[in-house]
């Protein structure tokens, strides 16, 4: 969108202000450098980050003190031998067994595969719909992301080093967002230290002195950053900038098969730079919502019969908008979780 129809869109812009928007390049508000210099990027910060703290002490009976104490240093939790030996080897033989419509992409030297678990595939999964569905599941990911909802879940497959080529963009360190938010992973296969391990920054979803700054420098050029992401508002930053911001040494968080991984992607993170071809698999769950509502609970009705399949219709019409263009995420076919990356 260029030009005159940009202005046209200046008061949905405005509006998406006090909204999890992000995009400095696609919103002529959030992307504006004078706003930025005058503090804009950094009041949104610091009002969701306000927030967030605000819905975590409604939620923090969800979980225990430990649990509490060590999330709020590292911005992580590990959860290692999460489910019952029995109940993740039923799991984990439901999952492996799936046998469904895929969507796949490929960066770099990777090739990400995902099955959508919603109300399409989780009937036919009753362990695995019960595991999702536990309190012992939903409440970490609730006080992580600071919203008490049903998050949106897949199996994850990603084939690293897969071919000949850089490391994708997932490998660079970097920020999902200027607001709180969860991502986790229920690993159904090892993950080694350098075999794409997850990475993360510990304490950096608390932003102290240096990392402001730095997102404030940020802000300025965003909007016309080279780098795409950085201009969808998920800031990328270096190795050399990160060990400038006072934060400890990031942490290669390796996994035994059945651990549960749930961080805030605020903090700084990336999916590690494997040595060799590798494949890891899991359970990939992520949930976001309006960061500057006060409350913890979900707004949203919950109807189980509907779960993923305003998603489904979203991917449906993007891929029908792409039409021509390079391709990105795409609907595969059927596959299974452990099926080789076609040619």
């Amino acid at each position: 969108m260029t030009g005159w129809a940009k202005w046209l869109m200046a008061p949905l812009h405005a509006v998406g202000v006090m909204t999890s928007a992000k995009s400095f390049r696609d919103n002529l508000v959030l992307g504006s450098p004078w706003l930025n210099r005058m503090g804009l990027h950094l009041l949104r910060r610091r009002i969701a980050a306000r927030m967030g703290r605000r819905r975590r002490a409604q939620l923090a009976p969800l979980l225990s003190d430990q649990d509490r104490a060590d999330f709020a240093r590292d911005g992580f939790l590990v959860k290692r031998d999460f489910l019952p030996p029995e109940v993740f080897a039923a799991l984990r033989a439901e999952v492996l067994a799936l046998e469904a419509p895929a969507r796949e992409f490929v960066d770099g030297y990777s090739f990400t595969r995902l099955f959508p678990l919603d109300a399409l595939t989780l009937p036919g999964m009753p362990v695995t719909a019960r595991a999702l569905n536990s309190p012992a599941y939903l409440n970490l990911l609730a006080y992580a992301g600071s919203f008490r909802r049903i998050p949106r879940l897949s199996v994850q497959t990603v084939f690293s080093r897969f071919r000949d080529d850089v490391p994708d963009v997932q490998s660079h360190y970097h920020s999902d967002t200027f607001h709180p938010t969860v991502k986790s992973w229920l690993y159904l296969t090892e993950v080694a230290e350098d075999a794409a391990a997850f990475t993360y920054v510990p304490g950096s979803h608390e932003a102290n002195r240096r990392r402001l700054a730095w997102e404030r420098r940020v802000s300025l050029t965003a909007r016309d950053a080279a780098d795409r992401l950085t201009a969808e508002g998920s800031l990328r930053i270096s190795e050399a900038e990160l060990a400038r911001l006072g934060y400890p040494a990031p942490r290669k968080l390796a996994a035994a098969p059945n651990t549960l991984v749930v961080a805030d992607t605020s903090g700084f993170h990336r999916r590690g730079i494997s040595r060799d071809p590798a494949c890891r698999i899991s359970i990939w769950a992520y949930s976001r919502s309006n960061p500057f509502l006060p409350f913890a609970r979900d707004i949203r009705p919950d109807v189980p019969a509907l779960r993923g399949r305003a998603a489904r219709l979203v991917w449906a019409i993007r891929e029908r908008l792409r039409k021509g263009q390079p391709r990105g995420w795409h609907w595969a076919g059927i596959r299974r979780p452990e099926t080789p990356p076609q040619p």
